[in-house]
């Protein structure tokens, strides 16, 4: 296939009946909305944009984060002929083509830039063939990926690559999306009398998932769709916004009351061993667009504090949760939430560690101060046996089942009181044959 088909100069733009989300893309490095932590004055990628110096760069991050415009504004900034590929349809001989044609372009003097949508699709002969273009500037390669590059795209290409990780956009960032395109009258809707309520807004940047060409699509639905009033005005509502976007509003005000309220019933279900209602607030709160990220440190906080001891591993499952909705993001992390939701609803309950550690810090809060005793102090270094440190201490393992009864704090206090369930039973039965065994030694003695 010729390579031309897949060409088009950068600053040509899009056709005035493409989508909206198309024809909004932005065209220099200051219309790009979010990504900061890329493009921001000083930041890396934006020094290599403004330098000219893109060689190879891989994209990676969920869909609707701006790869593919990101790639379009890397043309425009560096005045190169935008070529696009996909990792899905291109061939060997797609890639050889655009080869072809960019060395001729080259020898012109003019540039070439490669847009190759999910890089990760195309099979190791493929990405081996970009390498020598690559290295000798045939062409300058952005590739765009959903998946890690460094578990999809080859070593060798990874290794002659600047990788960057694109953000799903905040919920400020997707409002001012959709307020660009509100107000351009040459490429958004600018030109047509619409007027969107607020609760429409704050409900499209919550249930967009950071993806702005979602954003821009429910809006050029509710815009074409919705008939305008008497006065030729087009009045998008809540309910116009939910229906052309699929999705209902839930109430679930980040920094409300049904916030806290939601996440106090979830952690409450958890703690009283209800996995469905668990499940429940869970669903409610993932729907709502709640952070997954922050439903994984609740979990983990659960664990600890209400399982605890009962099931140490517990806190192991959590964590190995938020590990991994930290890795792979919505919409897969729903799977391990609803995992571990429904494990530490099942599991046995003590808050004995909790209750242990605060009854010690209000000891310590209120001036009840202990010192460590002399035979507890270290030993291991100049002056300390001069000092009496250590004298008088016994080495457990030295004894029989290795414990011996000496004294640990010079005012003995009672912190922590195990439970009767789940493998705290079993500790409590242990800590307790040790005292009873003390007993009758003191007893015989």
């Amino acid at each position: 296939m010729d390579g031309e088909l897949f060409e088009m100069p950068a600053k040509g733009g899009p056709p005035p009946d493409a989508p909206l989300a198309a024809r909004m893309r932005p065209r220099a490095l200051d219309e790009v909305v979010g990504q900061r932590h890329l493009l921001a004055p000083g930041r890396l990628l934006r020094r290599l944009i403004e330098a000219d110096r893109i060689q190879s760069v891989i994209l990676f991050g969920p869909p609707g984060t701006g790869k593919t415009s990101l790639a379009t504004v890397i043309a425009n900034a560096t005045k190169s002929r935008f070529v696009r590929l996909s990792g899905v349809e291109a061939s060997v001989a797609d890639l050889r083509a655009v080869s072809a044609a960019a060395s001729q372009r080259r020898f012109r003097g003019e540039k070439t830039l490669l847009f190759l949508d999910e890089i990760h699709r195309l099979n190791k002969a493929q990405q081996d063939i970009l390498l020598p273009d690559v290295e000798n500037g045939v062409f300058a390669l952005v590739g765009a990926t959903t998946h890690n590059p460094f578990f999809f795209v080859i070593h060798a290409l990874v290794s002659r690559s600047q990788i960057f990780e694109l953000q799903p956009l905040v919920e400020e960032d997707i409002a001012e999306v959709i307020r660009h395109a509100l107000a351009d009258e040459t490429r958004g809707l600018g030109g047509l009398k619409i007027e969107l309520e607020p609760p429409a807004l704050t409900h499209w940047t919550k249930v967009c998932d950071g993806d702005a060409r979602r954003a821009l699509n429910a809006l050029e639905i509710a815009a074409r769709t919705t008939p305008p009033d008497t006065r030729g005005v087009t009045r998008i509502t809540l309910e116009v916004a939910e229906e052309s976007i699929q999705k209902k509003a839930v109430r679930y005000d980040a920094d409300e009351d049904a916030h806290y309220d939601t996440i106090s019933a979830f952690i409450k279900s958890v703690r009283g061993s209800d996995p469905d209602a668990a499940i429940y607030w869970l669903a409610k709160m993932l729907y709502a667009g709640e952070d997954p990220r922050f439903l994984a440190r609740r979990l983990a906080i659960l664990a600890a504090e209400d399982i605890g001891l009962a099931e140490p591993g517990a806190l192991v499952v959590a964590n190995a949760c938020f590990q991994i909705v930290e890795l792979i993001g919505m919409p897969e992390a729903r799977i391990p939430l609803a995992e571990t939701t429904i494990y530490l609803a099942g599991c046995p309950k003590s808050n004995s560690a909790y209750l242990a550690v605060e009854a010690a810090l209000s000891d310590l809060k209120e001036g009840r101060l202990q010192e460590v005793p002399a035979k507890l102090r270290g030993t291991g270094y100049r002056g300390a046996k001069q000092l009496g440190h250590g004298v008088g201490y016994q080495y457990a393992h030295d004894h029989p089942n290795h414990y011996i009864e000496q004294d640990y704090l010079e005012i003995k206090k009672k912190y922590y009181a195990p439970g009767d369930l789940g493998r705290e039973k079993k500790l409590k039965e242990f800590l307790e044959s040790l005292r009873a065994r003390n007993a009758r030694r003191r007893k015989a003695e």
